[in-house]
């Protein structure tokens, strides 16, 4: 069974690597993009990819497997403990020698300055590759949306298209990025 296991990780890494698993002895980090691009890697839903972070809905135990072959060396989850019962994110994460940085919050009234100044932070001088993720990547698009503005120099506009692509759907975060971006400058 454990054999199976192995071989069905290393077919699940070798879709999200641009050479094949048995020539990935170095692990050559991911790509480093210049420009917002979607990415694929195993079952993530929402995936994209800009200077070393990776912005995502929720990956599996599998694909942080397949995202530590890849290169990444750290995550951040801004989910609470409680959104995934069933995943010890923190133990895979690091089972798997990646760096693991817990933040969560959820919902308008959790979202602070001070939460859009600690990711901003991290998003900014953290280790990288950094895959940053919540559960649909809405999160993930509204202090995207912060940072790209405030740390990229994007105009508002192409940052919220930005933070849409990404995942970004809520009004309530969309109206506090915003808010935070027009005290900040």
């Amino acid at each position: 069974m454990q054999t199976i296991q192995i071989i069905a990780l290393l077919s699940l890494a070798a879709a999200c690597q641009q050479t094949p698993v048995k020539e990935q002895v170095h692990h050559d980090p991911p790509p480093t993009t210049e420009v917002l691009e979607p990415y694929q890697c195993g079952s993530v839903q929402r995936l994209h990819t800009l200077g070393g972070v990776f912005l995502a809905s929720q990956p599996s135990a599998e694909d942080f497997a397949q995202a530590q072959l890849g290169g990444v060396r750290a995550v951040l989850d801004i989910r609470h403990d409680a959104e995934t019962p069933d995943l010890n994110e923190r133990a895979v994460v690091e089972g798997l020698g990646m760096t693991y940085l817990h933040r969560p919050w959820n919902g308008p009234d959790e979202l602070t300055d001070a939460v859009f100044d600690d990711l901003r932070t991290i998003l900014r001088d953290g280790e990288k590759p950094l895959l940053f993720h919540c559960g649909s990547a809405n999160r993930v698009g509204a202090i995207w949306l912060a940072h790209r503005v405030l740390d990229g120099g994007l105009e508002v506009e192409a940052a919220l298209a930005e933070a849409k692509t990404v995942g970004l759907k809520s009004p309530a975060y969309e109206q506090k990025a915003l808010d935070y971006v027009r005290r900040q400058g």
